[in-house]
């Protein structure tokens, strides 16, 4: 999602929402695309970004909130909500996952705001490359899904009381948090995003106050396309992201500092190699399964999307964007979506969690220092 601020008045419309299906394939049962125009006269582009919290009414400006990844055999892969707020637009785009990553996710988002500028000569971005190369050897098609519908679970994502809050680090600030990390170790190998991570982590579990002998996880979803040999292009439409997950128990990530934490997490990342992607496409196809979100330990973190995707480049003919927003889908107690921040260098994580953790952590002295400006 993007937001921008108009520059002129809104124009004026016959009905208050109008929808426009795209049907690809045969029937209305397989339909392929969805877009809606809708808009809300009364609220403010502030409305949305002054709370403490991101209000609840921004999950409204998505599509598809309640349909999991395998429903795209009979509906939409992808949804756009175009939203005309008093002072701003508000662009909700919704994508199955099985579909694209993060990386063709902005890649698509980047080429239509390009097009909708209307400039007269071709797109910088270019085309999406489909073939699927990689998989030449490892799989034999076609894959045979055994699941009954009433064996695959119905979970939503976002029970209450969850909320969600965005954490903003400076760039002076994320230079510090990775300085430390590096020299608590001796090293140069911890990037800015570990460092940040390993903070998040350390005061988060300091927060939830488990028993010091308690395992705590961290779930870091890693790009593949650049690890896989050859490397998969950037304009691969797909999705190429595996899990890296790292364990520890809460007295050995609290007693040790910020170096060691974000140390464990470039280790686990930095093992993610193309055979690994390659033993899971195997594993998987031999016994597939479908991961739930009950699957996920309630003392564990997740971390998605990425800080070098183009966020705030995407200027569709009305101004740069201010501010991005996710929507509900994949949201769940424990996680962290951190997207580019607005100032260059800096980074803005989507928590979700519960209201007295994220109360607990506006009080963390340790946890708000790196977020001071």
């Amino acid at each position: 999602m993007f937001m921008s601020r108009m520059g002129s008045g809104l124009h004026n419309f016959d009905d208050d929402v109008n929808i426009v299906a795209v049907h690809f394939g045969t029937s209305l049962r397989n339909l392929g695309a969805q877009f809606v125009h809708a808009m809300v006269d009364d609220l403010t582009v502030a409305d949305i970004l002054d709370p403490i919290y991101v209000p609840d009414i921004v999950n409204s400006f998505f599509l598809l909130n309640s349909v999991l990844n395998y429903e795209g055999i009979s509906k939409p892969l992808l949804a756009v909500q175009v939203t005309e707020l008093a002072d701003g637009i508000f662009i909700g785009c919704t994508a199955n996952h099985c579909v694209v990553d993060g990386s063709s996710f902005w890649h698509f988002f980047n080429t239509w705001s390009e097009i909708s500028r209307g400039n007269s000569s071709p797109t910088s971005q270019s085309p999406p490359i489909f073939q699927r190369c990689f998989f030449d050897g490892i799989i034999d098609f076609p894959i045979h899904i055994p699941f009954h519908p009433n064996e695959i679970s119905n979970e939503k994502s976002i029970p209450p009381p969850l909320k969600q809050k965005v954490f903003h680090f400076s760039k002076k600030k994320i230079a510090l948090l990775k300085a430390k990390a590096n020299a608590e170790m001796g090293t140069n190998n911890i990037s800015s995003l570990q460092a940040v991570l390993g903070h998040l982590w350390r005061s988060v579990v300091r927060n939830r106050r488990c028993s010091a002998n308690q395992e705590v996880h961290y779930r870091v979803i890693v790009g593949m396309r650049q690890r896989i040999q050859p490397p998969l292009p950037e304009e691969y439409l797909g999705n190429a992201v595996l899990f890296a997950k790292v364990t520890a128990t809460v007295d050995n990530l609290l007693d040790h500092g910020l170096g060691w934490v974000a140390r464990q997490i470039n280790k686990e990342i930095a093992s993610k190699t193309a055979e690994e992607v390659k033993k899971f496409i195997e594993d998987w196809v031999k016994a597939p399964n479908m991961p739930t979100l009950s699957g996920i330990a309630s003392n564990a973190l997740v971390t998605g999307s990425s800080p070098r995707f183009n966020v705030y480049g995407n200027d569709f003919g009305w101004g740069r964007p201010i501010a991005v927003r996710s929507g509900v889908g994949n949201k769940f107690d424990g996680k962290l979506t951190v997207f580019p921040g607005v100032e260059e260098g800096s980074m803005d994580f989507e928590a979700c969690l519960s209201p007295e953790i994220l109360e607990a952590m506006a009080d963390d002295a340790e946890f708000m220092e790196a977020l001071a400006s």
